[in-house]
């Protein structure tokens, strides 16, 4: 490859997404794979709330843009000297380590240890979809709430996941399905309610109501798990209700002021917090599993068990389209995921 640089969409200054300003089209230095880097060619991205929060209005200028976006499928163009298992041409998924640049750019560095190949029977837009929101909802639901990884350990037991139709929600109502549990997701309009019932979920309640008796009208009462995924500390007094005795409850949204804790005392309820960069952020020894889950995600997908959870397709990838798909994301009503594909 003589190619020294290569288009990216990026941001200099942290500004309100209506600036055109916000996120721009720039050319930076192309990347070089070594160690146990990929280094990849872009063919798709996805987004993610992670990336609104890390562009929201702030002070502070970067002397060199900043890249960001964690879900990317491509093609491998070079690997370093320590990768094992895939080389030049392999086709991959993955979302990343928030403490690198992301993948907004045609050409992309990844730790091979936390990518796997792309579910075949998948394009890349629609494989792009699914790595940050299928590992969050994995790791969430196999290593936070312990949930068993044999079916038939699982029958009977109940599992509510709140905000089943976003792009965590409509993955882990799959996941959950698939490991025997009875799903009961929350939806608030009749297209998320559609969405939800049409990816795993058993049953819908509204989690704009109080949660224990949409619950106890179902015949369900208390529930043995609770993946909650949209504003936990509005959400935390319901939980507190609605989890059984000895009870696990996990979030991925942080609190915005302190949650009582003592609620969960009487039921020996646990709390987990999961971020989905936590293995890749600290190099855990434990890394690689989420190569592994990523792997079993591609072979679930390729035998029709999954199924993508994209919602809608922007092609290219450039700044406007980029912008568009934040914008839709901050006004909080979207559905499944957007992904962009292609390079102009």
């Amino acid at each position: 490859m003589t190619q020294t640089n290569m288009k990216a969409v990026g941001l200099t200054r942290y500004l309100p997404i209506d600036d055109p300003d916000s996120l721009q089209d720039v050319t930076i230095s192309m990347p070089t794979a070594t160690g146990y880097d990929l280094l990849v060619k872009v063919e798709a991205i996805s987004v993610n709330p992670v990336d609104t929060k890390l562009r929201a209005p702030k002070d502070g200028v970067e002397s060199e843009p900043r890249i960001l976006g964690w879900d990317v499928a491509g093609v491998i163009e070079a690997v370093g000297e320590q990768v094992e298992g895939f080389q030049p041409g392999d086709e991959v998924y993955y979302a990343g380590s928030v403490t690198r640049p992301g993948g907004n750019s045609e050409y992309h560095l990844v730790d091979s240890r936390i990518a796997a190949h792309k579910p075949s029977s998948l394009d890349f837009a629609a494989a792009a979809a699914l790595p940050l929101t299928a590992l969050t909802a994995w790791e969430g639901i196999y290593d936070r709430l312990g949930v068993a990884p044999d079916r038939e350990l699982n029958t009977g037991k109940t599992i509510l996941i709140i905000n089943a139709a976003g792009g965590v929600g409509s993955i882990a109502t799959q996941i959950a399905r698939h490991a025997g549990l009875t799903v009961i997701g929350t939806a608030s309009r009749s297209e998320t309610e559609e969405w939800t019932l049409a990816h795993g979920t058993d049953h819908v309640i509204n989690h704009r109501e109080p949660l224990l008796p949409q619950l106890q009208e179902l015949g369900i009462g208390e529930v043995n798990y609770i993946f909650c995924l949209n504003q936990t500390d509005a959400h935390w007094k319901g939980m507190a209700e609605a989890i059984a005795p000895q009870g696990r409850i996990c979030s991925i949204v942080e609190t915005s002021q302190p949650v009582d804790l003592g609620l969960l005392k009487d039921k020996s309820a646990s709390f987990a917090w999961e971020f989905m960069f936590t293995r890749a952020k600290y190099e855990t020894p434990d890394m690689q599993e989420q190569q592994r889950i990523l792997q079993q995600v591609a072979k679930l997908v390729d035998e029709g068990v999954f199924h993508s959870t994209e919602s809608e397709r922007l092609s290219p990838i450039n700044a406007d389209n980029l912008r568009e798909a934040h914008r839709q994301l901050e006004a909080g009503s979207m559905i499944g995921k957007l992904v962009l594909e292609g390079w102009e």
